[in-house]
């Protein structure tokens, strides 16, 4: 796996990148729906696999219809939420090392994530990650979110960075929709959704998981 250039910086997504979470997500999530009779399936939510939270809404109106119950469902998922990810939030494999790494070629780094401000926080803080990252842009800090290219085009300037000189690391369709328009180097890291032949033409490489990453990294800054 090769990059087509050595990055300045580096752009991290979070759920389902940095941290183990969308699985437990979409297990929150079909627990609620099993327990209101609501019907959903996984394919329902690997749609809202990269959204903002209003994305998402939107999406089960549309999918359940205008009378459907948001509130009482987002405390239920909440509430399963807590119970599945009551041991912890894992990392995923590679993250330390990748970090290390960054610090070893002094390359700057943020996060951009679809998540609230305060969940990328509570991450963070849990593994002692936070002085790890040089800025962190979260829901509702860019003008749009992804699949605009905002996110990253507003995370690349935080790190005084232009964004066509960082690399952008993904596990979502939207998210590397996102880092491609805003014309980032972009690698895809599949966790519940798989490169589909459009997202990959958009990536310079597909990688099994961030060791693959910080391999093709250390090769292009040799």
């Amino acid at each position: 796996m090769m990059l087509p250039r050595a990055p300045a910086a580096v752009i991290f997504d979070m759920d389902g990148l940095l941290f183990d979470t969308e699985a437990l997500y979409r297990d929150a999530f079909l627990r609620a729906s099993a327990e209101a009779g609501h019907g959903f399936d996984d394919a329902l939510f690997r749609q809202t696999v990269g959204n903002t939270w209003p994305m998402t809404q939107a999406l089960l109106f549309r999918h359940a219809g205008a009378d459907f119950p948001i509130d009482a469902f987002l405390a239920a998922w909440h509430r399963h939420y807590a119970v599945v990810a009551a041991d912890g939030v894992p990392l995923k494999p590679g993250v330390l090392p990748l970090l290390d790494a960054l610090d070893d070629l002094r390359l700057p780094r943020a996060i951009a994530t679809s998540s609230r401000r305060e969940t990328a926080d509570g991450h963070l803080r849990a593994h002692a990650l936070t002085d790890r990252f040089h800025a962190v842009v979260a829901q509702g800090d860019a003008a749009a979110s992804k699949p605009a290219p905002d996110p990253y085009l507003l995370a690349a300037a935080r790190l005084g960075v232009a964004a066509e000189q960082c690399l952008a690391l993904e596990d979502s369709h939207n998210g590397v929709r996102s880092a491609a328009a805003a014309g980032a180097m972009t690698v895809m890291v599949p966790d519940l959704l798989e490169a589909t032949a459009e997202i990959a033409a958009l990536c310079a490489f597909v990688a099994t998981d961030l060791h693959v990453v910080r391999a093709a990294l250390l090769r292009a800054h040799r």
